[in-house]
């Protein structure tokens, strides 16, 4: 566990790129004054332009802990002004600013009474509930963990090797495809439902901590699904995310 830090800004050099999806892009960053930070916090991108103009834009993190180098997974908004450069131009030896860590509500810690852990996530939102997923894997904490996960395709899934590696003390993972599904998925493609929820996540009355992260539209009715099948709002956590 790290606890809360300060935020602050701090100077950052890419140390690795390579592709996550056909649309995201997996960015390293060495960032030496690093002060480390809990699974699930982000932090804010800045990039300036030769003519002094600058875009902020908030990433999560895919890394926890103390280590000096944090991990990013950008999904490329074509019509954003931040994401189509970290994706396609960002290079090795690169500088950034990066501002954090930040958030201290959508976090997870270890703590010392097991309590079930329920991850949903939507496309790229995956990210920070890898984050909590792998800091769970190193930790003590014997806390029970299931992640939900909808993808459009199995080729934009984020962190697959990585959530594979888990291995049978990982989180139970269930995939929900939207578009196209592996060969002979058991069900077609869809969203997400109450049926679905109902079927694979930890049920109200077992008073899991939900971790929700997607697009604004995913998370608002993920959220009103699970409180409508009895989960408290209060232990519904959510971070949502749009263009960028």
């Amino acid at each position: 566990m790290i606890g809360r830090r300060p935020a602050a800004w701090h100077v950052a050099t890419v140390a690795e790129v390579r592709p996550e999806t056909a649309t995201a892009r997996r960015i390293v960053l060495d960032v030496p004054t690093w002060p480390g930070n809990d699974a699930g916090a982000h932090v804010d991108i800045r990039l300036s332009a030769p003519d002094g103009y600058q875009a902020t834009r908030s990433y999560s993190l895919a890394s926890s802990g103390g280590e000096h180098r944090i991990v990013l997974a950008v999904d490329e908004v074509p019509t954003g002004e931040v994401s189509p450069y970290l994706v396609h131009d960002l290079q090795v030896g690169d500088r950034v600013e990066v501002h954090g860590p930040l958030g201290a509500f959508f976090v997870w810690r270890p703590g010392p009474e097991p309590r079930p852990v329920q991850l949903i996530a939507g496309g790229s939102g995956v990210v920070p509930l890898y984050a909590m997923a792998a800091a769970r894997a190193v930790s003590t904490d014997a806390s029970p963990f299931r992640l939900l996960y909808s993808a459009r395709s199995p080729d934009d899934v984020f962190f697959r090797e990585e959530l594979d590696a888990l291995g049978p003390d990982g989180p139970r993972i269930d995939y929900v495809y939207t578009r196209r599904t592996p060969p002979d998925w058991p069900v077609p493609p869809g969203r997400i439902t109450p049926a679905v929820l109902a079927e694979r996540t930890f049920a109200a009355q077992e008073r899991p901590a939900v971790f929700v992260c997607g697009p604004t539209p995913f998370v608002e009715a993920i959220a009103a699904a699970l409180v409508d099948a009895g989960h408290d709002p209060a232990d519904v956590r959510t971070e949502r995310f749009g263009g960028a």
